[in-house]
């Protein structure tokens, strides 16, 4: 076996253990994944190149099977497991001031509403958001249309006047 043969499968093998490391350990697309990607085809391009077509051919295919096994075994793993995320969230918005507010209540805008914005309707100030986008100024009054999950619909309180 020649010392080149030896020498470009260890380079591929750190470029694998490279590449899973990126996958499983480290966030993001970083030095470590560029470092492995260039390992596996650095090492790979040498063999067909210097070494020969059926000793690239070999080295291409066992560094596909040696990375495939190695991706199936860390998945397998229960040691990722351990350092995996598995808290869950179950905590909840405080929305009970909204309960306060009905449609047709009147109040004030605290911020401007480009399209939402903070508005105060009955002493409570909550998330406004206007109709259809429309841009309100703040200390503006403005009327509740909608009561949501987590907001008002408002519009701007119109001043019309009746005549008999």
């Amino acid at each position: 076996m020649p010392i080149d043969l030896i020498i470009v499968s260890v380079v591929i093998l750190i470029g694998i253990i490279f590449l899973l490391l990126e996958i499983f350990l480290l966030p993001g697309v970083g030095i470590a994944g560029i470092t492995g990607a260039l390992f596996v085809l650095g090492g790979i391009a040498y063999a067909y190149v210097y070494i020969g077509s059926a000793q690239g051919n070999i080295l291409l295919i066992s560094s596909a099977v040696l990375f495939g096994g190695g991706f199936f075994l860390l998945i397998r793993s229960k040691s990722l497991h351990k350092i995996s995320l598995t808290t869950e969230i179950d905590a909840t918005v405080d929305n009970s001031d909204l309960k306060k507010i009905a449609v047709g209540d009147i109040g004030k805008t605290v911020s401007r509403l480009n399209p939402m914005g903070k508005v105060d309707i009955n002493g409570v100030r909550v998330e406004g958001k206007s109709m259809d986008g429309e841009m309100i100024d703040e200390d503006t009054e403005i009327e509740v249309t909608k009561v949501e999950l987590s907001n008002v619909l408002v519009k701007r309180k119109s001043n019309h006047l009746l005549y008999n």
